[in-house]
């Protein structure tokens, strides 16, 4: 019997061990940035997450939680830019940030092409957001091993 074994246990492979280990997640946010302390618990989270190690496959943004992704939120000097950090964290690790299309709408919040589709100068949409449908949010909830909601 190995060192540290107890008599009767089974040694754990090193590969099942990684896969136990390392964990896939979805993450969605339904809440406005500055209603509720939803986006930044999930945005720690997600940073926490990647730092440990995990993967991100991707942050949706539903319901009010797409005013996270506005370009030109500019909240006053003493409070957090939320939608600056979710971009700067999507420059540096990768991280797939997509904001609902009908929800995205309803608030005003345009990217480039639906912004010339409706005659509009500009775009709304923050840098490392993207725009897309439901069907995306339900994909990654297959490969993810958790689904998280924030708000």
């Amino acid at each position: 019997m190995p060192p540290g074994f107890a008599a009767g246990s089974l040694p754990i492979r090193f590969s099942t061990l990684v896969f136990y280990l390392f964990m896939k997640f979805a993450v969605q946010l339904n809440s406005s940035p500055y209603a509720a302390v939803a986006g930044l618990d999930a945005y720690r989270f997600v940073l926490a997450a990647i730092q440990a190690g995990h993967q991100v496959l991707q942050v949706f943004f539903y319901r009010e939680g797409v005013y996270h992704a506005f370009r030109y939120a500019t909240p006053p000097d003493d409070e957090i830019c939320i939608g600056r950090d979710w971009s700067a964290l999507a420059e540096r690790h990768g991280i797939d940030l997509l904001v609902c299309i009908s929800a995205a709408q309803r608030r005003g919040l345009l990217c480039r092409d639906e912004a010339a589709r409706q005659g509009k100068l500009d775009d709304d949409l923050a840098p490392g957001f993207r725009i897309a449908g439901l069907g995306q949010w339900l994909e990654a909830g297959l490969q993810a091993d958790r689904c998280l909601v924030f708000g």
